[in-house]
């Protein structure tokens, strides 16, 4: 019997044990096949781990998307989660490479998969507050955010979350510096029943302006 031959319940089946490249491979060999790719049933779950593997065509943004994971380990992430007027000429030229990488992506997720229901963000050194806010107004059905070592998550994001994360039970800002004590408070408070988790996050020196002394940054932070 020829692959072609299956029923399309029994292609889906085939084709969620394969990754993305696999599924994008196989895809090539005849239009049933990439008929099969372009379900978005295919699609509940999306996990990516290097930024670059956002840029390619092997996977499909629908409705049908529940899960999303963008987990970077790399050591770039160290580069990038430097503040930015700390940063060399070489090290600014690497980050902006991927700098907008993210965000452009998940204004992608924000158009087109308003069932989200978790979002792992890890190493995601420019993810901004406005995108995290964004996700947050168009994905009304998430219930778990957890966002790690993403330098320029801050006090925002918690704001944000107290004023749109309606459905969210799970919140991690886990290595996230910019986030203050003061800003976990009010949002405990805000959101009572929410499952908060912030290690390490108000204890990490935030990012500093020039000419500001450590002890007096945290008066600057967004409140």
């Amino acid at each position: 019997m020829h692959i072609t031959q299956l029923n399309r319940e029994c292609l889906l089946h085939l084709f969620s044990f394969l990754d993305k490249d696999s599924r994008k491979n196989l895809a090539r060999t005849c239009p049933q096949l990439q008929d099969v790719f372009e379900d978005p049933t295919l699609w509940p779950l999306l996990h990516f781990r290097s930024l670059i593997e956002l840029k390619k065509d092997n996977f499909l943004l629908s409705p049908a998307l529940k899960n999303l994971s963008i987990c970077w380990y790399s050591s770039r992430v160290q580069v990038c989660s430097i503040e930015d007027w700390l940063k060399s000429a070489f090290q600014r030229s690497i980050c902006s490479r991927h700098e907008s990488l993210v965000n452009d992506f998940l204004s992608q997720v924000c158009d087109r998969c308003p069932n989200l229901a978790s979002v792992t963000l890890s190493g995601c050194g420019h993810v901004t507050d406005d995108c995290l806010a964004r996700l947050l107004r168009c994905c009304p059905r998430l219930r778990a955010l957890r966002l790690e070592n993403c330098a320029r998550v801050t006090n925002r994001t918690l704001a944000a979350v107290a004023a749109h994360g309606r459905a969210l039970q799970t919140l991690h800002v886990d290595f996230c510096r910019n986030v203050s004590a003061a800003g976990l408070r009010r949002l405990r408070a805000a959101c009572p029943r929410l499952a908060l988790r912030a290690e390490h996050s108000a204890a990490m020196i935030p990012d500093q302006l020039p000419g500001v002394p450590a002890t007096a940054l945290r008066k600057l932070l967004p409140r």
